[in-house]
């Protein structure tokens, strides 16, 4: 965009900015003639797909702020009054980030002044509970103001549809096209203060939803589970997860757990992390610290808005921290176990977790499913396979420390995970084994399987035309074989959407089949300009084999084979 178009650009705002301190730093920006900044925050809009809205805090069209989330609302509501009027009440919450009450009052009164009636969380609240919620009364749909794990500068606009999953194609298209043409957020109608003041359109949730919540959770566990003495150290990493973990877990029978005190309270600046994503370096080593000195049983950690779950159980000398696909088999070999409904169970992860769920779901007789990434399409599936007679919903989850048990949240649910695996544990310690023995007993079942990824990172403009032209390149080559393993076959699953299940449509994504059941596949980030390669391979465990030295020989080849394939690519 030239100088005088951004400018044009940044006045237009501006005027229609409903917001000082926006106004005011943008008109900083114009009178210090700082181009390049201004170029960051107006060369474009934030854009609405089907994770909602996510981005930097700040003025402009391309940051979040209070007039893209009252027009994103304005849009949402315009939305909702077309296709189900009068259908009921929109459930909202959010988390506990410097600009997220604020957005949550604004979003409130776009609804309620467009004749839709909210029930709402009045304090942050974890995004679980207000999936649980949206469940629960019949929402029409459901707004969580979070980011998740992004850093501190960024907050977001997560949407939930009627039947409290996240929204998929093509409500997303529809929510946007209402979005872009929704008046400039200063001629959009709201009532304001509506957090603070009420108003008999808006109600807020009372102490019995997080109650029966956790009664829920509680009602899905095992028959057998009943806690135990087990000592657990707690993180919510700044967020808001802390009070509800450690009910739900006390609720569980779960009574010494820790929370790691200089990380306890909401805080939406994350002090004590450089990145408050629990799969980051560095992000545990506080409840690290605390579990050695309390010598804890097991470590979990929810991100800032409580809907995943990191792991850490004990080694000798410290800690291991164990990988989303860890955690999600051996959740899903556990919540199996239990299952002795009449209906078949189903269990579903995406396409970038780990196979070795299929071999665990075949030894239960339950059916197995893969998505495309993102847990909206595994809860969505799970709702079609129910619908279409294949089974009951049992348990869900992503390589990227997201899961879902049973039917309480249609969303990952870091909450419900973390009891689930307290429980796991509990009964690792009354079989006289450790949670790391009972994954190596599943390996030794279903044969060894490792997991790694490569991200090759490429910025700017020429960087996400590389990647494209790196993508495109597949459709006329792929490599013989990767790390020394042959190529059986690939799967391009940006072709043949229109013949499979809409969880499966189209993606930019493809799939290298590897002689022996491995996989490798090559995706590129849908925020970033990043070429992702994921890999699993899969090896043979015979009884008392050194698990460790096994495994780290198998990693050490799928490593190899990310740089091979990214090296095909002329990534060097």
């Amino acid at each position: 965009m030239d100088a005088a178009r951004l400018l044009a650009a940044a006045e237009a705002w501006i005027a229609a900015d409903p917001d000082p301190e926006d106004r005011r730093e943008l008109q900083g920006l114009i009178d210090a003639e700082d181009l390049e900044a201004l170029e960051a925050c107006m060369s474009g809009i934030l854009a609405f797909g089907t994770a909602g809205i996510r981005g930097e805090v700040g003025a402009g069209s391309n940051r979040m702020n209070r007039a893209v989330v009252i027009r994103t609302t304005a849009g949402l509501a315009a939305y909702l009054n077309r296709v189900r009027p009068d259908a009921g009440p929109v459930a909202l919450g959010f988390d506990a980030r410097l600009s997220s009450r604020a957005f949550a009052d604004d979003a409130i009164g776009v609804l309620v002044a467009a004749g839709i009636p909210v029930r709402f969380f009045a304090d942050p609240a974890p995004t679980p509970l207000v999936a649980y919620a949206a469940r629960r009364i019949g929402a029409t749909a459901a707004v969580v103001i979070t980011a998740s794990h992004n850093p501190p500068q960024d907050n977001g606009y997560k949407v939930y549809d009627a039947n409290a999953a996240q929204i998929i194609p093509p409500v997303d298209a529809e929510i946007a096209a209402e979005i872009a043409a929704a008046q400039p957020a200063n001629q959009v109608e709201r009532i304001r203060g509506i957090l603070t003041a009420g108003h008999p359109a808006a109600v807020p949730f009372g102490p019995e939803m997080a109650e029966q919540y956790v009664a829920d959770l509680a009602a899905i566990r095992p028959p057998s589970a009943r806690g135990g003495p087990l000592t657990i150290v707690y993180t919510p990493l700044h967020g808001v997860g802390r009070d509800l973990a450690v009910r739900a877990l006390w609720n569980a029978g779960f009574r010494t757990v820790i929370p790691v005190p200089e990380q306890a309270e909401p805080d939406g600046r994350f002090p004590t992390v450089a990145f408050p994503n629990p799969e980051e370096p560095g992000a545990l080593d506080l409840a690290k610290a605390l579990a050695t000195a309390e010598r804890a049983d097991l470590i979990l950690a929810n991100d800032p808005d409580a809907d995943r779950l990191a792991v850490c159980v004990p080694v000798p000398g410290g800690w291991r921290t164990l990988s989303g696909n860890q955690i999600g088999l051996l959740l899903a070999d556990f919540v199996l176990g239990f299952e002795h409904s009449s209906e078949t169970p189903i269990v579903i992860n995406s396409l970038v977790s780990s196979p070795m769920l299929g071999l665990i779901a075949a030894d239960y007789g339950a059916h197995w499913e893969q998505t495309l990434t993102g847990f909206k399409w595994i809860c969505n599936a799970a709702l079609d396979l129910e619908a279409d007679g294949s089974g009951r919903f049992s348990f869900g989850f992503e390589e990227a420390l997201g899961y879902s048990v049973g039917r309480v949240v249609r969303d990952k649910d870091g909450i419900g995970a973390a009891v689930w695996f307290a429980d796991l544990a509990m009964a690792c310690r009354e079989a006289g084994v450790t949670v790391l023995d009972r994954l190596a007993g599943l390996y030794r079942r279903h044969g060894l399987w490792v997991s790694t990824q490569k991200a090759v990172v490429r910025p700017g403009a020429d960087g996400v035309a590389e990647i494209a032209g790196a993508m495109a390149s597949l459709r006329d080559s792929s490599p013989d074989s990767l790390a020394g393993i042959a190529v059986e076959g690939t799967t391009d699953y940006r072709d043949g959407a229109e013949v499979r299940a809409r969880w499966l449509g189209a993606q930019a994504l493809v799939v290298f089949h590897l002689e022996g059941g491995g996989r490798v596949l090559a995706r590129p980030s849908g925020t970033e300009p990043k070429l992702k390669i994921y890999v699993d391979l899969k090896g043979s465990l015979g009884f008392g084999a050194d698990v460790d030295a096994a495994e780290s020989a198998l990693l050490d080849q799928a490593t190899a084979a990310a740089s091979d394939l990214a090296a095909f690519l002329g990534f060097d």
